[in-house]
């Protein structure tokens, strides 16, 4: 009998190695994925045009600091559906320190269809859906034109962005505020070049 017993007792204890032990349940990853940012390339059927000058042409000099520095009258196709917001940058990516920010105009409603020559340089543009403007590399509020050193042509891009969102920023941020805030909800944009030499 203690034979019988010890045996049994054994077949008890390696019972459960025979028949595998359940693997504790991993619990589900607590980390939401990050979004794929949004596309940048300019959209086939959405265009960025002036009436003064056509993309690549040099802009007339009452746009830039030679002439009354206003800022040149833009126009531009029915933006991607789904856009909220739309957002103007103008730079000189041929400027000696890097790109150089010339105008940040953001707020724009989406149903804008152009800006006016001589946008005021104040920081709400109330006649045109309440928008805002930002800081340029000068410091000011508002467009202020090309002023290159003498030599090379310097190529000044007007890039129109379209965003999925309103960006929750006041008047005067500067263009790197106004980069963060609208990552990850371009939805497409639209780019004009005009040139300028001394």
């Amino acid at each position: 009998m203690p034979q019988r017993n010890a045996a049994l007792l054994i077949v008890l204890l390696t019972l459960p190695l025979l028949l595998g032990c359940p693997k504790p349940s991993t619990p589900p990853p607590t980390t939401v994925p990050t979004p794929a940012p949004r596309p940048t390339t300019p959209a086939p059927d959405w265009t960025l045009t002036s009436p003064v000058f056509n993309d690549g042409d040099k802009l007339p000099a009452a746009h830039t600091a030679d002439g009354q520095n206003v800022s040149p009258p833009l126009a531009w196709t029915t933006p991607p559906k789904g856009t909220v917001e739309l957002v103007l940058i103008v730079d000189d990516p041929d400027a000696p320190t890097g790109p150089f920010t010339h105008w940040v105009l953001y707020g724009l409603p989406p149903t804008t269809a152009q800006l006016p020559q001589a946008v005021p340089t104040k920081k709400t543009l109330d006649n045109v859906g309440g928008a805002k403007q930002g800081k340029n590399d000068f410091g000011e509020v508002g467009y202020r034109g090309p002023s290159p050193p003498p030599g090379k042509v310097h190529h000044y891009q007007f890039t129109l962005y379209a965003l999925d969102w309103k960006l929750d920023l006041g008047p005067g941020a500067s263009r790197l505020e106004v980069e963060r805030a609208m990552k990850s909800h371009i939805l497409a944009t639209a780019t004009l070049t005009g040139t300028y030499q001394r």
